[in-house]
Parts: structure tokens; C-alpha cells; sequence
């Protein structure tokens, strides 16, 4: 059974999903696929690690790297769960291109090469937003691109971060 909950953010209403291993879902209320993946006999209810999800979106939006993370429980293919988990390891207030994320991807499963399209895609899935930092991919160029909570939002998370926004380059 999965439920939900809403946080207000600095950026918005977020809806946040978990169940009885952790938290299945976090979007920005309105973005591309948002509460994809909910159950349609999910429920409003506060259930724990609820509790650790709002306390680690806190200390977040308070400009501070949280120093745990509440447990996850991703549903997705395998190479989805496999670029998620790369996106899990970008370090607070660090960048990576979806190239650099192809990579590595095909270094794993000993291809020699990965399409960056298909990482993006990937990317664009994730269905635990900013825990899971998607926010942190960008272009090859180092420009702003692929955010289903919207570029602008993108930005300001990066900018929390203390990533210097104004080297990256907004599309046109």
C-alpha cells in the first residue's frame, strides 16, 4: 500500500509517496510525470519515514547537504534503477553530463559505448526528485536541460547548492 503526503517547499507543493520499505515517489506539484508510478488505491496518510523525508527536504532547503537519507524504495527497469543509483552518487554541489553518466553505464556492463538519450530518459524518470539528484545532470556543454520540475526550479536547486549558475548556460 502506498501513501502520501505534501511538503511546502521554497519551490513549490511537493507530493511525496513511500510505503512500508521507504519512499516510492517526490515531484513538484504539476511536473512532467508527476505521481507516476502511484497506486490507485494510494492514501493520504503520514506514515514514518515521512517524518525523515521532510526533515532531510529541511535541512536542504536551508542550504545545508543532509548528512542521511531516508530509505528509498525505487521501482523501475534495470537500467533505470542503474543510472538512478549513478545519480544517487553525484556529490552535493557537483555537476555530470549525461555523456559522463553514459559512460560509465557502458563501462559497467562492459559495452562499448551508451547513448546519452537513453541515459536522459532514464534521467527523466526518476520518480524521487532532488533526493535522487537528477538536478545535478546537465548537457554536454554544461547547459541547463532535462528537468521535469522545469528549468527554473533546476536552476535554483544548483544555485542552493552553490553551483555557479551563471556558467551554465540556459537554452535558448
Amino acid at each position: 500500500m502506498q501513501y502520501t503526503t505534501t511538503y511546502h517547499s521554497p519551490l513549490g507543493q511537493v507530493i511525496i509517496a513511500g510505503d512500508d520499505v521507504g519512499l516510492t515517489g517526490l515531484w513538484f506539484e504539476g511536473q512532467k510525470n508527476y505521481a507516476k508510478g502511484l497506486s490507485s488505491d494510494c492514501k493520504e496518510r503520514y506514515i514514518a519515514v515521512f517524518h525523515l523525508a521532510k526533515r532531510w527536504l529541511d535541512i536542504y532547503f536551508s542550504g545545508k547537504e543532509p548528512d542521511f537519507m531516508p530509505p528509498l524504495h525505487m521501482v523501475g527497469t534495470p537500467f533505470e534503477l542503474g543510472v538512478w543509483q549513478m545519480l544517487g552518487k553525484i556529490p552535493y554541489g557537483k555537476t555530470i553530463t549525461y555523456g559522463q553518466i553514459a559512460k560509465e553505464i557502458a563501462k559497467q556492463q562492459g559495452l562499448m559505448r551508451m547513448s546519452s538519450q537513453a541515459v536522459g530518459g532514464a534521467v527523466g524518470r526518476n520518480k524521487i526528485s532532488i533526493m535522487v539528484p537528477c538536478h545535478r545532470v546537465v548537457g554536454a556543454k554544461g547547459n541547463l536541460t532535462g528537468y521535469a520540475g522545469g528549468l527554473d526550479r533546476k536552476a535554483k536547486l544548483l544555485k542552493l547548492e552553490k553551483i555557479c549558475t551563471e556558467s551554465l548556460l540556459l537554452p535558448n
